[in-house]
């Protein structure tokens, strides 16, 4: 139990560590509403926003934003305090008292699972749900316009029921190049239809198709070939069944966005980004253990640059891992993998959600191994 007990010099570092965090998650968060809100005041003004509501979206806002930039602030506080101690002598002090530098990471260590275990749990529990009134009134006074940029979009409506746009304008109700297929028991093909554009009459709860062909096929096989103009049809579809705000997705916690993951892949949709989302919940409070290591590595060293070299090295590094988060994210949701791939689509985006911090694992442990001792 010795090897666990904590002395006071790991009390000391735990406890600037922890304090640092949180001192400088508060600063950022503040310059973060400012901004947001010299952004968003005209249309709060104009949507005639509530006070009360306002003030409980803006500290929803700094949770989402908190959570979200933990790992890099954790790097720049660990850049911050340690730094201080290293142009103070107190690291050359502590390591000439013949503590070992993998010893010196102990408190730092401790610090960083209370964070990573923090940052697991809000991830997949708590910012979810807070996300909801947050969303709720965004979508009211915020960002009022609802858009969908995908192409190519089917959707199974029923079973049976297979449903396409080339592209959907959400002002206007209206999607484009439709298409729709009604499949029979035995799995032959019923009815086709064709149609320019298919516009949502929400008031009669019916879709009106233009330039319609449609096309329809008897059990003997004799096919029946119908061209409308216009053409009113009931269909159980709605323009929200073929895309959703992506901030909606931030509103799930864990186990129902694996309910929602599964039935976007029975009805057809691209679920990739869906399932990042889902891995990188567990992803990325696992950075701060990487952020963490390059951190003390970088600062622990006492160099005439001082604290604003260190902290530029701290704004180099952060934004090569966002970068590199980034474009393996974009790149991993984008290919198709062949049936015959050494690795399952499932693997592959797990992989991506993980390897910036692998990445940039390797990267600490270099530097840790050229640190000071």
């Amino acid at each position: 139990m010795r090897l666990f007990r904590l002395q006071r010099i790991d009390r000391y570092i735990a406890k600037k560590f922890l304090t640092t965090f949180f001192v400088m998650i508060a600063v950022f968060c503040v310059v973060a509403v400012v901004f947001d809100l010299m952004e968003n005041i005209g249309r709060l003004i104009a949507n005639r926003a509530p006070l009360g509501a306002t003030i409980l979206y803006y500290l929803s806002f700094c949770f989402h934003f908190g959570n979200l930039l933990s790992g890099f602030i954790v790097f720049l506080t660990i850049i911050w305090f340690t730094s201080r101690m290293a142009q103070n002598t107190e690291i050359v002090a502590i390591l000439s008292s013949g503590m070992s530098f993998t010893r010196l990471m102990r408190p730092y260590f401790l610090a960083a699972t209370i964070l990573v275990t923090f940052s697991l749990i809000v991830s997949h529990f708590i910012l979810p749900m807070a996300n909801e009134g947050k969303v709720d009134f965004e979508v009211q006074h915020v960002h009022v316009n609802f858009h969908i940029s995908d192409q190519h979009m089917y959707r199974e409506i029923t079973p049976g029921v297979v449903a396409y746009f080339r592209s959907i304008t959400v002002d206007r109700k209206t999607g484009y190049r439709f298409q729709l297929e009604r499949w029979g028991d035995n799995g032959k093909l019923e009815q086709r239809i064709l149609a320019a554009k298919a516009t949502w009459l929400e008031r009669d709860s019916l879709w009106r198709l233009v330039n319609a062909r449609i096309r329809d096929i008897a059990p003997n096989g004799e096919e029946r070939l119908r061209f409308v103009t216009r053409h009113d049809t009931a269909i159980d579809m709605r323009i929200s069944d073929f895309g959703q705000r992506a901030v909606m997705i931030s509103t799930l916690t864990s186990p129902l966005l694996d309910d929602y993951i599964e039935l976007e892949t029975k009805r057809g949709a691209k679920v990739a980004m869906l399932k990042l989302e889902r891995f990188s919940r567990t992803a990325n409070p696992f950075s701060i253990y990487v952020l963490m290591v390059i951190g003390v590595g970088i600062s622990a060293r006492k160099l005439r640059g001082g604290v604003g070299f260190h902290l530029f090295l701290a704004v180099v590094t952060g934004f090569l891992f966002v970068f590199a988060s980034k474009i393996i994210t974009v790149y991993a949701a984008s290919v198709v993998l062949p049936p015959d791939a050494w690795i399952s689509t499932d693997n592959w985006l797990r992989l991506a959600a993980w390897l910036p911090n692998l990445i940039f694992a390797g990267l600490g442990g270099l530097i840790c191994w050229k640190a000071p001792k």
